[in-house]
Order: C-alpha cells, then structure tokens, then sequence
C-alpha cells in the first residue's frame, strides 16, 4: 500500500462547473487533495453534457471523480450557513463565476481574505479579473479563437480549425492548479493565503510557444502548417504504403539515419538538405523525397525499421488504438471507474507518477447531484 498523495490532507471546496475548474481540482484530487463539489440546486451543467450512458453524462463523470457533491443556493441563508462552515475548513476555494458575482454573493477576495486569511481562493475566467474584457462570458472556442492557437492549427489555407481538445479550458485548469500548489507552499511558509486569478485567454497566449519570437524576429505572422514544425525538419507526418507515421528527426545525425533507414542515403548528402535550416527552407521538397521512399510499404513495416533505426517516429494513432496502446496502458493511463447507475466507466489516468504513492486502475466514481449533503453536514456539526 503506497502512501497518499502529496496533497492528502488539502481541503478544497470546489465552486466550479463545466470543465476549466472542474479539470483542476480534478487534477488535485488525483494529487491526493479532498474536494467537495459545491453546485447549485440545478447542478453542473455538465451533467447535461453527453455522452450519456446509463442517462449519466460520462462527460461530468470524466472531470468530477472522486469528488464530493452538495447542493447549495449561495442566495439562501440556510444554505450560506453550510458554505461558510465549509470555509472554515477549507484550504482552497475554487470558484469559476463571471468577475464580480463572488464579490455580489458576499465571498469575494478582500471579504474572504479578511475572514480566513489562510485561506488559497483562485479564480478561473474567460479573461481574470481585470482588463476591459474581464467581464465577457468565453467558453473554450472563442478564446482559441482570441489567442492566435487557432490561426496556428489546420492545414494552410485551409478552414480554420479548433484544437481537437479544449485546450482552453485545459490550460486554464492547469496553470490554475500550478498556481494553488504554489500558494500552498507558501501558505507554509507564511500561513497567509493568495488569490490566484486565472484568465482562459492568458493561457493561450502563455502557450503560443515560439510564435511570439518569430513573429517578433521575422516579422512575418505565423500560420497554421498541418502537423509540420516551423523551424524543424524533417518533423511532420508523412504518407506510406497504408497511411501515415510521424517523423522527427531534430537534427542532422537523425536524419542521416532516417534517410539510411528509408532506403536513401543519398538525401543526407543533397545540398538542399544539408542542414536543418535547408531542410526547413526545402521542406516541401524534401516531403516528396521521402514519400516516395515510404510508398513502397506500410506503418507496420516502417515503425520497425525507423525504431530500430533510433529515429524518432509514431504511428498516427485515433482515440480507439490510443486506448489499446501497450505504452499507454503500461502506464495506467487509462483508468476505469464503477458508477453505480452508469457501470463501469474508462477515464484518463493521471500523468503524474509520484514514487511511493498509490496509481491505482481504478478510481472512486463521481458523486450524484447532493450524495454527500447528510455527512458533509454531520461532519461540519450542522446534522
């Protein structure tokens, strides 16, 4: 039996919904943290979010395991008296309310701070706090949309296209975490608390990655590339035989190997390829050089040949041989648990391998609308 997490022993009282707060504390409960899902009478919306099975949405189940849930009107007194309580115990407070509705409940920062000055409160939006835009509504599209990811992804000249994920909202709910474990170590310190303010759009710009610098170097804007590298090359995926593998070959040592292990050594010497800036320059070019040597055979024949090469390579794997990978299960990355309406449900795993700590393959389910109001209540002495 592994130790918990390292979290073990947070208590987080989680007023998020959909996906952006949800995944973070989510990410936290996997870290061993406790979480108590405060929603409102209604519920999560995404409890209505498909796909449903069982008429339970395996989209709230996926983001919410683990979790505890009780139902509370934060406009009713009755139900303010239990929030506070609450507090009182808590370490963190998640929240993903526009900017101002904590402040119109009575629970924002300055009001909490003074109260439970211990108290870790991060606030996840579509813009944070402040900026002529904090108080717009965002869901994961728009800010993609906002913060160039999109003009970067898709084929060029083609339609724009999303993120086949909610990057978004992803990356909102993982700085947001970085940034509660980052209060809590110093809460440590201190004992005095922070407010985390998190803004969606803010995410999307902090992971342009190198687009600002070249930008700002060339001058020129960046567009979408399909799955090429805009100063790498060989670094895309490339048709064979029976469909395609990605290629990475990152510098001139790999790609003299990968052009012996297609069959055409004569590349590495061609003046156009002779360095990776030629490649990048020559790119299209080179492409066609090496689809043709790939033609003659298919992913199966040409994974092993570039594996046992050391070239950098992967099939172009879809979501069902992502779940059937040897590598990915070898990992426990794929997780299952046992909703007692649903059955049984797989879900992601957790990334992060802590030594001495339990990665168990399967996971608590995540609660009902209110399961926990009676021992949630007993617990904080208002039974």
């Amino acid at each position: 039996m592994g130790a918990p997490g390292p979290l073990a022993g947070i208590f987080i009282v989680d007023l998020t919904r959909v996906l952006a707060g949800p995944y973070c504390t989510m990410v936290l409960a996997d870290l061993g943290a406790r979480v108590v899902k405060v929603e409102s009478p209604e519920g999560d919306d995404a409890r209505r979010i498909g796909p449903f099975a069982g008429g339970i949405s395996a989209y709230f189940a996926s983001l919410n395991r683990g979790k505890q849930s009780i139902a509370l009107d934060l406009k009713n007194a009755a139900d303010r008296v239990v929030f506070d309580a609450l507090l009182v115990r808590a370490d963190v407070l998640v929240e993903n309310f526009r900017p101002g509705v904590m402040q119109r409940l009575g629970y924002g920062w300055e009001a909490l701070a003074a109260k439970h000055p211990s108290l870790v409160m991060a606030s996840v939006s579509g813009f944070g706090q402040t900026g002529p835009y904090a108080e717009r509504p965002a869901y994961d599209v728009v800010v993609q949309a906002m913060g160039g990811i999109m003009s970067l992804t898709g084929a060029p000249g083609g339609a724009p296209a999303r993120v086949g994920t909610s990057f978004g909202d992803i990356g909102a709910g993982l700085f947001s975490a970085i940034g509660i474990q980052a209060a809590l170590v110093e809460r440590a310190r201190t004992g005095v608390g922070r407010h985390i303010d998190v803004g969606m759009l803010d995410c999307q710009v902090a992971m342009l990655e190198n687009a600002i610098a070249r930008y700002r170097t060339t001058g020129e804007v960046p567009g979408p590339l399909g799955t090429r590298h805009p100063s790498i090359a060989p670094f895309q995926a490339l048709r064979v035989g029976d469909g395609y593998l990605v290629v990475a070959a990152g510098n001139d040592a790999l790609f003299e190997k990968l052009c012996t292990a297609v069959g055409r050594s004569a590349l590495a010497g061609d003046a156009r390829f002779a360095s990776n800036a030629l490649r990048t320059e020559n790119v299209d070019a080179l492409a066609v050089e090496l689809e043709a040597a790939l033609a003659v055979a298919g992913v199966a024949h040409w994974l092993e040949r570039l594996e046992a090469a050391g070239v950098p390579c992967g099939p172009l794997n879809d979501i069902a041989a992502v779940l059937d990978d040897p590598q990915v299960r070898a990992r426990n990355m794929i997780v299952s648990s046992q909703d007692p309406v649903a059955g049984t449900l797989e879900l992601s795993g957790n990334p992060v391998k802590l030594s001495g700590v339990d990665d168990p393959p399967t996971r608590p389910a995540a609660p009902a609308l209110d399961a926990d109001r009676e021992a949630l209540l007993a617990e904080l002495g208002l039974g």
